[in-house]
């Protein structure tokens, strides 16, 4: 999977404006490549998209190809990174991308011009093209187009010396050497050892006894979004990736396994924008409306509710306009607890391996916590507010503490409802399966608008009006 990094999208640091500058300079090629290898390849990276051509092909002419591959592989835009590949010789190409791992090839390679990706693909040895063919052969959503093919693997029958010689031996070309996976006889996946238990073993200790026969693993063809909460719970540094008859045909690495996360996050953090995906900068102007405009259509129509509402409560604002003031901090302080309820719902209903009793169990809970921090604002509020409206507007004592001791609890029931829906509409999706990402923020917060309305100005009528006659 490619290594992600910012530096080409935020302000280049330190070391990438020392890149930058040793690449404009006027160094020989060999004293340039010395200079470079100084530095970490991600900064390299950074600055790539700041060249013009000729300093990039500059660039791709005095770096060694296994240093390219690294490059490349830290290039997070994979049309970006296709782009540049493109720039290169055919020859030049070649190298680059029999040198990068299967994860990050496949992307690059799947932005490139058929007739240069083709012709790539017939120069690649037999190996480099069949690990590419495998994991080009799985979806984007699928685990199989994460995993790597690097990895070390050893018979169930070996000893730990022979084991250490054939270790010595797939070194050279595998880089992945802390986890070693076991096969049996048929070749399926029989366990794992760990690269230190298999040092400090005898000699002739069995590999099959040194195996840890409980180590996880995943299904290429399953879902990413299906099995990484599971896989987060485990702190192995790779994962075998097993086909339907369990035999091994890559592993997932710990770098993976963030990206994926991080991916996951970044796709639920949209949707709770009201977005389907996560925004992609080069998406068209039509592609970003067509996606929005539904979920802006719909607050849309709850805005018109909630205006519907006020409207209703003509009357209420007529004999005491000074609440309208007010409105504001009723409704802003319920959409913060319905955006915080629905936040920490979504990362709940998420993890496969809370138990629905325990997910039920968040509906009180975050009632309580929104019942409690509302005591604590409202208490806050009707001493500000008294204070406020006795000083600055000269209101008479008992009225402004009728008014704040009005916003105080209509600011308690108005947290605690929005804490009630902030969590059940997202469970509510969630049981008709729909992902419940779906329920976005605006939408919560428009609701909780709609209820804080309600509440504020009923309390207002009964209340000041009806019962204490303030107005």
């Amino acid at each position: 999977m490619m290594k992600t990094t910012e530096a080409a999208r935020s302000p280049l640091n330190e070391h990438a404006e020392e890149v930058l500058t040793i690449i404009r300079s006027t160094a020989t090629p060999l004293a340039l490549r010395n200079k470079l290898e100084e530095y970490h390849e991600n900064d390299i990276a950074a600055v790539l998209p700041e060249l013009r051509e000729a300093e990039r092909k500059k660039l791709c002419r005095v770096l060694d190809p296994e240093v390219l591959s690294d490059i490349f592989s830290y290039l997070d835009d994979e049309e970006e990174a296709a782009a540049l590949l493109a720039e290169l010789d055919v020859r030049r190409a070649v190298e680059v991308v029999s040198r990068m791992e299967p994860d990050d090839a496949v992307p690059m390679l799947r932005n490139l011009s058929r007739e240069k990706r083709d012709v790539i693909l017939d120069l690649l040895d037999t190996e480099t093209k069949k690990d590419i063919a495998l994991v080009a052969s799985f979806d984007e959503d699928e685990i199989g187009s994460k995993m790597t093919t690097d990895y070390i693997e050893m018979p169930l029958d070996a000893t730990a010396k022979e084991a250490m010689e054939s270790l010595a031996v797939q070194a050279r070309e595998n880089d992945n050497i802390s986890t070693i996976y076991v096969l049996d006889p048929g070749g399926t996946f029989y366990g794992a050892v760990p690269l230190r238990d298999l040092i400090t073993a005898r000699g002739d200790a069995s590999i099959k006894d040194l195996s840890i026969t409980s180590f996880p693993f995943v299904y290429a063809q399953e879902l990413v979004e299906d099995c990484i909460e599971t896989l987060k719970d485990y702190s192995e540094d790779s994962i075998p990736v097993l086909d339907h008859q369990n035999r091994v045909l890559g592993i997932l690495t710990a770098q993976s396994l963030m990206e994926m996360s991080d991916a996951e996050m970044d796709e639920d953090y949209a949707r709770l924008a009201g977005l389907t995906a996560q925004n992609d900068l080069k998406e068209s102007v039509g592609e970003s409306v067509k996606k929005r405009l539904p979920w802006l259509l719909i607050l849309l129509c709850l805005g018109l509710i909630v205006s519907s509402v006020v409207g209703v409560f003509e009357g209420v604002v007529a004999q005491l306009p000074l609440i309208i003031a007010f409105q504001s901090l009723i409704l802003d302080m319920a959409g913060n607890v319905g955006t915080q309820s629905l936040a920490v719902t979504i990362r709940v209903l998420t993890d496969e391996t809370i138990p629905v009793k325990e997910r039920i169990r968040l509906v009180p809970r975050e009632m309580q916590v929104a019942l409690l921090n509302g005591l604590l604002l409202g208490l806050l509020a009707f001493g500000l507010v008294g204070v406020y409206l006795t000083l600055a507007k000269s209101v008479a004592l008992h009225s402004a503490f009728a008014i704040s001791g009005c916003i105080g609890i209509s600011l308690i029931v108005a947290m605690v409802v929005s804490g009630l829906f902030g969590t059940i509409i997202p469970m509510f999706f969630k049981a008709i399966h729909v992902d419940p990402a779906v329920a976005s923020g605006p939408l919560i917060t428009t609701v909780n608008d709609l209820v804080a309305v309600v509440v504020y100005y009923s309390l207002t009528w009964v209340l000041l009006i009806q019962f204490l006659h303030v107005g």
